[in-house]
């Protein structure tokens, strides 16, 4: 499993134009293209994702909340775009990624950190990749309250195969560290071997 070169970050990001920077963000968080996860919130204050869809309250077209979005024929997904992701690093709206593919492959996977400990478990997870050669990246999580552990491929593999490696490394630093669990640690994305008939499969949020 090769990790991806295109983790290092450029000492001068501000010599990055905004295409580039759109390009270097999907080079790494890639995913399907042809559906992406759009967040909601609405007054009450619950908030979520769904797939992002041109018909979305149209008047006329969209049943919601009468029909479920999975259940209408009038649903028309929309697809990443460069524009799409610029929106989401300028703030304007914020997208996920649905990482399985098609084929059962990705190109990442992130691992999910979600409770008490949490920072010291990714701060030992981070080190066990470190021991073991293999790139990864921390991200905060929106709450604050916890932690996503990216690791990028160079090219899309199984999602079994990049499941394994995780699995892998959570072994190996409970072995190291000497305890029986990570206890903070939740999932891994992707959440599946296989896509689900007629699905989507997990998503995870995109990094701000």
């Amino acid at each position: 499993i090769a990790p991806s070169k295109t983790t290092a970050v450029h000492e001068n990001s501000q010599a990055f134009g905004s295409a580039l920077k759109v390009a270097l963000f999907r080079s790494l968080f890639r995913g399907r293209i042809d559906v992406y996860p759009l967040r909601w919130e609405n007054a009450q204050g619950k908030s979520g994702y769904s797939p992002a869809c041109a018909n979305e309250w149209r008047s006329g077209i969209c049943g919601k909340p009468r029909i479920k979005c999975g259940e209408c024929d009038q649903r028309m997904l929309l697809p990443v775009t460069d524009q799409v992701v610029y929106d989401h690093l300028a703030g304007r709206r914020t997208i996920g990624v649905y990482p399985l593919l098609a084929d059962d492959t990705c190109w990442f996977l992130a691992v999910d950190f979600d409770e008490a400990d949490w920072r010291a478990d990714t701060h030992a997870f981070m080190q066990s990749c470190k021991e073991l050669g293999v790139p990864a990246a921390v991200e905060i999580s929106r709450s604050g309250e916890g932690g996503h552990v990216w690791i990028f491929f160079a090219e899309a593999l199984p999602a079994r195969e990049a499941r394994k490696l995780g699995a892998a490394l959570i072994s190996y630093t409970c072995t190291r560290i000497r305890q029986l669990s990570l206890s903070s640690y939740d999932r891994f994305f992707p959440n599946q071997d296989k896509l689900p008939k007629g699905g989507f499969g997990n998503l995870i949020a995109l990094p701000l």
